[in-house]
């Protein structure tokens, strides 16, 4: 049976193209939603491009039609935007003030009670991404539904994790440290694995006997991990999966890392650290560029005074606290003294990387959860000749009002890129900042 959506405005600031998600079903958008829509289309971030996005989008929807009567779409489905139902008497009792939400829950709620006066009545679902609205369409009686089109994943917990544990006899394990490679298709006949995957080999008898490999790229064979135990800068992997890091971040041959992992973890420490190792000590890049995306943890604290590099720095504090640790610093000023005279080492807002092309430079982006998915394009295709992008973040710790773990550019990229030749993934799972830290990310 075909159904009616009636779309809240943040499905399409999230999704311009949610419109194409809904089959061969009837779409109706409210004309309060158009208001809304036009409201954010001045925005000079992804609100707003998004917004002007759908304003194009309807506009060529007007060649096949009038949109207030309805159109048919090439995915089959029929959308129309609707002026009537506007009415807030259904509402009355349970909502009173005249806002937007009530003005579309009073559009599904009416097109709902058309239906059922009709001898085959469609179910009529509300799409929204605010709780809050589909809690207040519960109470009035209205289906409503979050719009999970736009997620890479249903739930983070399934996510690619970029390593796998096995159980094997111990004659596997003493042939792989014997041999410093393993065939695949011989040992795992049945298994398929993905490229640069690393694995966790355990002697089902004996699990204390263990050995890490890395799958090459082309999945036929179990390499020996590249990176030694030496520190690179001071810093020395803790644990299985900072190995793992370690090992991607040093490889020539895979352009693009990504590294998830709770706070304290060490993703961006041992970027930075195997950045700087490759610039200064081995020379394989030109420069560091390290990036964040601009999104407030709580409340903005508004405009801050200064030249770009004064208003950056608060944003940026994160990086410079890391790169202190590095360069095992003294005094206040005294960073800035080393990366003036370095000039090797630079740290920007991701608002200054569109346009650019980047080549012969070990790039990394923090806080990539915070990126949409055309925000984490835009950055990729940025990428020049020679040069390795890493991309680190926690996609349990959003700050991004429209994203979650399970739709954010950086779980994009993981899933999407899981199975190229090109990329490398892992995910940290122990803390090392301190036992604090790690019960606070685990408990809190």
């Amino acid at each position: 049976m075909k159904k009616i959506y009636v779309l809240d405005t943040n499905v399409l600031l999230q999704d311009p193209l949610a419109i194409f998600s809904f089959q061969d079903n009837e779409i109706v958008i409210p004309a309060v939603v158009l208001e809304e829509v036009d409201s954010k289309k001045r925005y000079m971030d992804e609100i707003g491009r998004n917004a002007r996005h759908v304003a194009r989008l309807l506009d060529s929807f007007r060649q096949l039609g009038q949109l207030h009567q309805g159109v048919l779409l090439q995915t089959g489905g029929f959308f129309r935007v609707e002026l009537n139902h506007s009415s807030l008497n259904q509402l009355q009792k349970q909502f009173h003030e005249m806002t937007n939400d009530n003005r579309i829950l009073a559009v599904a709620l009416n097109l709902q009670e058309e239906e059922n006066q009709t001898p085959d009545p469609r179910p009529v679902i509300l799409v929204s991404k605010d709780a809050l609205m589909r809690v207040k369409a519960d109470a009035l009686g209205l289906t409503a539904e979050d719009f999970l089109s736009d997620r890479v994943v249903r739930e983070y917990s399934s996510i690619y994790p970029g390593y796998l544990k096995l159980l094997v006899p111990s004659n596997v394990i003493q042939a792989f440290y014997a041999n410093r490679r393993l065939p695949l298709s011989l040992h795992f006949p049945n298994r398929a694995f993905y490229p640069h995957q690393f694995l966790i080999l355990k002697d089902e008898i004996n699990p204390s006997a263990s050995a890490i490999g890395k799958v090459d790229a082309d999945c036929k064979q179990l390499e020996m991990l590249v990176a030694d135990d030496d520190p690179m800068w001071g810093v020395k992997a803790r644990n299985a999966q900072q190995r793992m890091g370690t090992d991607l971040l040093l490889r020539d041959d895979i352009p693009l890392v990504t590294m998830t992992g709770k706070a304290g973890t060490g993703k961006t420490l041992l970027a930075l650290a195997a950045g700087l190792f490759q610039i200064e000590d081995m020379q394989k890049y030109k420069k560091l560029l390290v990036a964040r995306p601009i999104v407030p943890m709580g409340k903005d604290i508004g405009y801050l005074p200064g030249e770009k590099e004064e208003k950056l720095r608060p944003w940026m504090q994160p990086i410079y606290d890391n790169l202190e640790y590095l360069f095992n610093t003294k005094k206040p000023g005294d960073l800035d003294k080393i990366l003036a005279g370095m000039g090797s080492i630079q740290v920007e807002a991701l608002t200054y990387i569109r346009g650019r092309s980047i080549p012969g430079q070990f790039i990394i982006i923090d806080e990539a959860q915070n990126l949409t998915k055309h925000e984490v394009k835009t950055i990729l295709t940025r990428v020049g000749e020679g040069s390795k992008i890493v991309l680190v973040g926690d996609p349990e710790q959003i700050d991004h009002p429209y994203l979650d773990e399970s739709n954010n550019g950086l779980t994009y990229v993981v899933e999407m890129f899981k199975d190229q030749k090109l990329a490398g993934h892992i995910k940290l799972e122990k803390g090392e900042r301190s036992v604090l830290a790690q019960l606070a990310a685990d408990i809190l």
